[in-house]
């Protein structure tokens, strides 16, 4: 009897967000931007972003974003401004090229989203994003990232 090797769902995901990175960079390189940038294009809104919200909403790690803000300030598609009524926050805007930039960026994002649902049935759909909430409510959960197993 051969051994099967046990089934990894985590490198059908790695996998998976690999290809899904190396396809939106390919398309945002040739608008001259990078995925990242156009993810938190897609992530602030138009009243304007705490900094301290987009890591946590985007899953990206501090430095990673605060080096990647600083490059979309000095390409003109941010602004940052104190809040008005709490000058410990710092509000990140989208300025005019940053609104153009996250145009293109919407339309990618929507443009894969709809072949992706012209080709996967509903019911299928609804089963991943299911299986995605149980996953991420599993990773969630205190006593499984504790655990020294």
């Amino acid at each position: 009897m051969q051994n099967k090797p046990q089934y990894l769902i985590d490198l059908d995901v790695r996998l998976t967000w690999h290809k899904m990175s190396r396809m939106y960079n390919q398309r945002a390189n040739s608008y001259g931007i990078s995925m990242s940038v156009g993810f938190i294009l897609l992530h602030i809104d138009r009243e304007g972003t705490p900094s301290t919200q987009l890591g946590p909403r985007m899953g990206m790690e501090p430095t990673s974003l605060s080096r990647t803000l600083k490059t979309m300030e000095e390409n003109g598609f941010i602004r940052r401004e104190e809040d008005k009524l709490d000058k410990r926050i710092v509000r990140i805007f989208l300025t005019e090229e940053g609104l153009k930039a996250r145009y293109i960026a919407r339309d990618v994002v929507f443009e894969f989203n709809n072949k992706v649902i012209e080709r996967i049935p509903k019911e299928h759909i609804d089963i991943f994003e299911s299986v995605i909430d149980q996953i991420q409510a599993i990773i969630d959960e205190d006593d499984f990232i504790n655990s020294e197993e």
